[in-house]
């Protein structure tokens, strides 16, 4: 029975998670003010459910070496955004960039930059699935926009790369919030 296709089907109830189906939400910290915007929403075209790794401790004892869990680390977090001709995501990433550090003065001009960032997985039917929640995020990295004369049936788009301190798996019952 191992190739018989109806295996598979009895696991896969529901037909599978769609990788297309999933908002972003990010609040802006105060001194922020051109963010919060609603577009941000529709512009985040493409993200990642975020990754965790766990370390290793390795502890050698007569020759041999046991394995012992270590600290839980997070990667950076990757969104791709659509720009649109008003540049307003942009313009807000640009602007919360430029209150981490100022470009000219070399300062920082709000003590909390860090804010919190959201991402949901929906089902077929619209409802949330899954959300996480990126706590102490901050945008690491806004990356070029390419330009080129040949290049008439697209949209421009960006990635950015933020770093934040961890993440929680929200809305779900207290047994299984991952902390």
């Amino acid at each position: 029975m191992a190739f018989n296709i109806n295996e598979i089907r009895s696991q896969l109830q529901f037909d599978g998670a769609r990788p297309s189906l999933f908002d972003v939400d990010i609040v802006a910290p105060a001194g922020v003010t051109t963010i919060g915007n609603p577009k941000f929403r529709f512009m985040a075209k493409a993200a990642t459910i975020p990754e965790s790794t766990m370390g290793m401790i390795e502890v050698p004892y007569f020759g041999r070496k046991i394995k012992v869990a270590g600290v839980r680390s997070y990667a950076d977090w990757q969104v791709t955004i659509i720009n649109d001709e008003d540049f307003s995501v942009r313009r807000t990433l640009e602007a919360w960039h430029g209150v981490i550090n100022s470009s000219e003065g070399n300062i920082r001009s709000i003590s909390n930059y860090r804010s919190t960032a959201r991402v949901q997985q929906y089902d077929k039917g619209g409802a949330v699935i899954r959300s996480y929640e990126m706590i102490n995020c901050w945008p690491l990295q806004i990356s070029q926009i390419d330009l080129a004369w040949d290049n008439g049936d697209a949209i421009e788009e960006f990635s950015v790369t933020w770093a934040f301190d961890y993440w929680n798996v929200v809305g779900l019952n207290q047994d299984e919030i991952e902390r």
